[in-house]
């Protein structure tokens, strides 16, 4: 991975390139002190990562990335800054995250192995479910059919749990909430938990599921999913957020809103999912 460095500071510059290049994800990192020079060097030169100082003459930092954005979109962006509060203002750039200054080596250390990590999870997942606005699953990039709409309901119930266990019974509730669970419902409901078997089975996605004791989980470790992604606090997954989650179904609405104020609260409250 090649990295640039634009600070106005040129020691500082320097000094945070020869950090990156002792980082075993850099193959090379530049420094620049001038928002021109950088430019005119990626308009003949690849890079994945620029590290930019927010706060520079001329062209700041924000600029810069904006620009930078619009002619290299797959370049991540890191901000340097002595101000926290910037941070709010790079979240809206949809940049990858920010470094306070002075530059501590071992948190340089650990957002670039985070935007590194970020861009190996772009290359497609085996198994993928999508929550944000409608509920989809996808292997090997292919979206899945079910059988019965309450099939991928159940499912969609499960990814929303995380993993946590779910009795038949709270499964039955969710399915179907103002029905009463008696002996031909609980046979209804077997019907329905076969077919989402069968059909991840046959997808070649049967062991996101466990079924043990009367019990169901999804094991989070066997998909790639934006609501977990969002819950870990990655960045990417913010951006990715809109204000919708899982669209349809109405025991969704606590995850949304949960999720709402978490956006809110990455953003200081000055900004909306919706906007």
């Amino acid at each position: 991975m090649n990295v640039i460095c634009v600070d106005d500071e040129k020691l500082l510059a320097d000094y945070v390139a020869e950090q990156c290049r002792m980082l075993p994800e850099v193959e090379q990192a530049w420094s620049f002190s001038q928002p021109a020079k950088a430019l005119e060097w990626l308009n003949g030169n690849h890079a994945d990562l620029a590290i930019l100082d927010i706060d520079m003459p001329g062209m700041s930092g924000m600029e810069l990335a904006a620009v930078i954005k619009q002619r290299h979109p797959g370049i991540s962006v890191l901000f340097l800054t002595g101000y926290s509060h910037f941070a709010v203002d790079a979240f809206q750039l949809r940049v990858s995250g920010y470094l306070l200054k002075p530059v501590d080596p071992k948190r340089l250390a650990e957002e670039v192995d985070y935007v590194f990590s970020g861009k190996r999870r772009e290359e497609p997942a085996h198994i993928e479910a999508r929550t944000f606005g409608n509920f989809e699953l996808f292997v090997d990039g292919r979206p899945i059919t079910f059988k019965q709409a309450k099939c991928k309901e159940l499912l969609a119930y499960l990814v929303d749990r995380r993993g946590s266990g779910v009795a038949r019974a709270e499964a039955f509730a969710i399915l179907w909430e103002d029905r009463l669970y008696d002996r031909p419902m609980q046979k209804q409901l077997d019907v329905i938990i076969r077919s989402l078997r069968d059909t991840l089975k046959e997808a070649g996605a049967d062991g996101i599921l466990a079924i043990k004791g009367g019990t169901m989980r999804i094991d989070p470790e066997h998909l790639s999913c934006d609501l977990y992604r969002f819950c870990s606090g990655d960045v990417r997954a913010f951006n990715e957020f809109h204000g919708e989650y899982m669209n349809g179904y109405s025991w969704a609405s606590m995850t949304e809103n949960y999720m709402t104020w978490k956006y809110m609260e990455f953003t200081g409250g000055k900004s909306s999912p919706r906007e």
